[in-house]
């Protein structure tokens, strides 16, 4: 009888699979069987094992078919085996040189027990540093054999099957084999160790994994994610008698596991809502007596999901997954020092540096400001930063710097004036005499900054609120539309800034444009002559995972009328860089002005988007349809409340929103009235010369009595509808 037989299944490894056997027969431990599990007799791993079984007595081949998956070939494995002890190895993996050794020098030691854990190595599939997440969780025991009540901790499923050896005649006993379907280390990892008696660890590394290029196929969306749940309630079924401390170890590690595919609904085309109630009904039916909910956000998700609170929860673990906002460090040495270096050279105090949303572009507040710049301050010199990729929109005349490169670093380490309507890098350091303007990109409906600390399901995208609140410290100005405006940032961004309420300089232009821009922006964008152009501009929701209409715009144009054509303008966070258009729909999303948009348009349709206060300056339609507002408001949370004072008609199904453009009631009086109190209270300071303000004022040092005063409301007159232009 062998020491140790080795199992090796072969599905989808033939080109690695005489690595994997050759670790193994080159072991100075000799006292094994080597059995690769092959399909069938013809399949490319058969013949690899053939070779090895014709040189080698030790290797004995056996064959279950792909349909059997890996349990099913590692327990056809388990029955051909006779060692005292078995040890499962994939087939693209290798056991380290002396591992066996190692792994009977242990056993010696300990005396027969029912597993011997070990440790792992997860290697990167071409370069990078292994890892040891084994190390971590074997830390702490015993340091002989021991019963699991003195480690209730190692519970066995946070393991793969791979990093134990397991006596055979144990699980022979306890009539233990590995569970059908995928996801079979977490249910045989829990079942094993909820039925060992006799337990010890060895603490070296004895399997080399090597990961995927492509990645786990665990990983990998399809149906296949629901087994998940089925090795979940068949691990806590079995566990059912454990002591209260193992219980309730056992319980929270296999809803960590369960948490971590809950929050992916990318794995699942079609059915997460209800592997989210399956998983919640376990949550309920099993959890221990005792059980303390985690800390921090992981106890926010235990909460939720005991709750059933689907929504929240997709919100809570950033289901969307959206990327927009994250900056390099200056992370290389060489870059780090040159920065550094920069540092300590001078400010130049005629050098500004731009910013918009991350680097998408020349737009928004920091375009418009720039643009008076050229005017007003001519012996500013200007650089505005831009990702990778967005180089084209820039203006030829205008100096840019990549964001991340060498020269971006530069620039900002020795401008004097810093100007950006999101934050600058973590890694950029405010120096004395510098000038920070934030110019902010919309007036807040929704809760944004430290508001959001009472929202745990927007918090936890947030990230540290203390880190916010360092970059809020750099900020010298903070530019606000209205008073709304003013109060709220006062609020959410706590700190000795100087709010400057000047209006939004990107606004400007809906006082400046003529006529001409007016039908220049339309043809631009390809609205045909006559037509009737309602703007229809949804916001992001946390909750989404992707961009989602959340309005059939075709049935809309067919129901409101032969004269209405939609431009589509999705938030910028999808933003792919494409337009597109079919039928009566132009998707604008692309259009690098939102300005232009809005110019273009007859009349906005939004739900909860900040467009509608810069809209809100055309004195044009504006209609809110507002399908999901009770969800909106409370997941995401919002500063006022919208249903009361809307900007004008609310609809709340298609019927009723294709009816308010069919009868015209868009265009009446009720409509100009909510909107005349709308304009009141979030036009305050949009009055075509906010850019000038903030120019005089940053640039030019002017002082508060210098400034141009704001145009009274009803003394504006805004660029006209295109109903104008034609008439």
């Amino acid at each position: 009888m062998p020491r140790f037989s080795i199992i090796v299944p072969s599905h989808g490894v033939a080109g690695r699979l005489s690595q994997a056997l050759d670790s193994v027969l080159a072991q100075s431990f000799g006292d094994l069987e080597l059995i690769p599990v092959c399909d069938a007799p013809d399949a490319p791993a058969a013949s690899v094992a053939a070779a090895y079984a014709e040189r080698d007595s030790r290797v004995a081949p056996v064959h279950s078919p792909p349909s059997a998956g890996l349990s099913g070939a590692r327990n056809t494995g388990m029955r051909a085996a006779h060692g005292t002890y078995l040890l499962f190895l994939d087939g693209d993996d290798v056991l380290v040189p002396g591992a066996l050794a190692l792994l009977d020098a242990r056993l010696a030691e300990t005396g027969d027990v029912d597993v011997l854990y070990a440790e792992h190595e997860r290697t990167p599939w071409w370069e990078g540093e292994p890892t040891n997440p084994a190390a971590p969780l074997l830390a702490g025991v015993p340091s002989g054999a021991f019963t699991p009540d003195r480690a209730p901790g190692l519970t066995g499923v946070a393991l793969p099957a791979w990093s134990a050896v397991y006596r055979r005649s144990f699980l022979a006993e306890r009539r233990l084999a590995f569970p059908d379907g995928h996801f079979t280390d977490l249910g045989w990892g829990g079942l094993t160790t909820a039925a060992a008696e006799r337990i010890a660890v060895l603490r070296s590394v004895v399997v080399r994994h090597r990961l995927r290029r492509q990645g786990s196929r665990l990983n990998l969306p399809g149906p296949h994610q629901r087994d998940l749940l089925d090795q979940a309630e068949l691990v806590l079924e079995r566990a059912a008698g454990l002591p209260g401390e193992r219980a309730r170890a056992l319980f929270e590690q296999v809803f960590g596991v369960v948490l971590k595919t809950a929050a992916r609904p990318d794995r699942m085309p079609s059915g997460h809502r209800a592997f989210f109630r399956r998983a919640a009904r376990l949550h309920r039916t099993h959890r221990p007596d005792g059980f303390r909910m985690p800390g921090g956000s992981v106890g926010v998700q235990h909460r939720l999901l005991a709750a059933g609170a689907y929504t929240a929860f997709r919100v809570l673990r950033g289901a969307n997954r959206v990327t927009a906002g994250r900056l390099p460090r200056p992370h290389m040495p060489l870059t780090r020092l040159r920065y550094a270096l920069d540092l300590r050279r001078p400010l130049d105090a005629n050098l500004a540096v731009y910013c918009a949303y991350w680097g998408r572009g020349y737009v928004c507040n920091p375009a418009a400001i720039h643009a008076v710049a050229r005017e007003l301050a001519p012996h500013i010199r200007s650089v505005f930063l831009v990702e990778a990729g967005q180089e084209h929109t820039v203006p030829q005349d205008v100096e840019y710097a990549v964001i991340g490169s060498r020269r971006y670093w530069q620039v900002l380490a020795r401008a004097k004036y810093l100007v950006n309507n999101a934050n600058f890098a973590e890694g950029v350091v405010k120096r004395p005499g510098s000038v920070h303007v934030q110019t902010q990109h919309g007036t807040p409906l929704k809760r944004m900054g430290v508001d959001q600390s009472t929202y745990p399901v927007v918090a936890a995208q947030t990230g540290s609120f203390t880190k916010l609140l360092g970059r809020v410290d750099r900020w010298d100005f903070n530019l606000s539309s209205n008073r709304h405006s003013t109060q709220t940032w006062e609020r959410a961004f706590p700190g000795s800034y100087r709010t400057l309420e000047y209006g939004y300089p990107r606004n400007d232009v809906y006082y400046t444009a003529t006529a001409h821009d007016v039908v220049r922006a339309r043809r631009r964008l390809g609205v045909p002559d006559g037509r009737t152009a309602v703007l229809y501009a949804p916001t992001h929701r946390d909750h989404h995972t992707g961009f989602e209409p959340g309005l059939d715009l075709e049935a809309f144009c067919e129901a409101a009328g032969e004269n209405v054509v939609v431009l589509l303008r999705a938030h910028y966070f999808y933003d792919r860089g494409r337009s597109a258009g079919t039928g009566r729909v132009i998707d604008v999303t692309a259009h690098r002005s939102a300005e232009d948009v809005c110019l273009a348009a007859d009349a906005l349709v939004t739900d909860y988007s900040s467009i509608m206060f810069d809209y809100a300056n055309l004195d044009r339609p504006i209609v809110v349809y507002a399908d999901d507002w009770e969800v909106y408001r409370q997941t995401r949370g919002v500063c006022f409340d919208l249903m009361a004072e809307p900007p004008g008609p609310v609809a709340r199904t298609p019927e009723e929103l294709a009816r308010i453009f069919r009868d015209g009631s868009y265009l009446g009086p009720e409509s100009r009235q909510l909107r005349a109190g709308f304009r009141a209270r979030f036009c305050q300071f949009d009055d075509g010369l906010a850019a000038e303000r903030v120019v005089r004022r940053v640039f030019l040092g002017r002082p508060p009595e210098e400034i141009p005063t704001v145009i009274p409301l009803a003394e504006r007159l805004p660029a006209p509808a295109a109903t104008l232009v034609r008439s």
